[in-house]
């Protein structure tokens, strides 16, 4: 099994060395770049599997990087985000990255959150259970096995790594009443459980994705005091 080779990209030096020590210890290749200009560099020479990226960064940002990145689809994307940045965190979700951390963040909580990305990004390889599986609702299908998002006419939608667990989790369990915490357990994502508070803004980009009318969700429905629940049969 390959290990996982993971780039740090902050222009902040202590910060960058201070994640790959950590990182290093528990089993991670990591490599440090102090610029997008630097990162591009590296990945030239060998392939990255994901990217820490600070968003404030002279020059070159971190929003900017990682909209560069996507074009790809292949590289897993967390955010170092300053504490109060709301607007840079939304709009890095929006462009597609996987998760975020606040500065000053917890080695812990980041070496949980790096190790959800890449058991997400790992599943994107087809297992027996899911190959050739795919699951109709309104106009879309979820294919569980090339992990994609279209259309029955066949456009593709844009999709992040965890907007697709938690389709998925929809999708497998339809008509039930899914708590916050139970959508993130059948997300296989109970080390994120502790820390992660963005589910309900993923599920807004998600419903952004798939329904008619996003203001008035009728695929994913939003249960007072209970959580979600999805409707396949209902019309996008």
């Amino acid at each position: 099994m390959n290990v996982p080779h993971i780039v740090v990209v902050d222009d902040e030096a202590d910060v960058r060395e201070m994640v790959q020590e950590y990182l290093i210890d528990h089993g991670f290749v990591v490599t440090q770049a102090e610029s997008g200009e630097a990162l591009a560099a590296l990945m030239r020479e060998r392939p990255v599997d994901l990217a820490l990226l600070d968003i404030n960064m002279p020059g070159e940002d971190g929003l900017s990087i990682a909209r560069s990145l996507k074009k790809r689809g292949d590289i897993g994307i967390i955010m170092l985000t300053a504490n109060g940045d709301t607007v840079d965190r939304v709009v890095g979700l929006e462009l597609g990255a996987d998760d975020y951390v606040v500065k000053p963040f917890d080695l812990r909580e980041l070496l949980a959150r790096v190790r959800a990305v890449l058991r997400r990004i790992s599943e994107a390889d087809q297992s027996p259970s899911t190959m050739g599986e795919e699951i109709r609702f309104g106009s879309f299908v979820l294919s569980l096995a090339s992990r994609r998002l279209y259309s029955v006419d066949g456009r593709d939608v844009p999709i992040t790594a965890m907007e697709f667990d938690l389709l998925r989790v929809f999708a497998q369990n339809p008509g039930r009443v899914l708590s916050r915490d139970r959508i993130l357990e059948l997300a296989h994502s109970k080390e994120m459980e502790a820390f992660d508070r963005s589910v309900d803004t993923r599920i807004v980009r998600i419903r952004q994705k798939i329904e008619a009318d996003p203001a008035f969700p009728q695929i994913i429905k939003t249960v007072r005091g209970a959580g979600y629940v999805f409707v396949p049969g209902a019309s996008a």
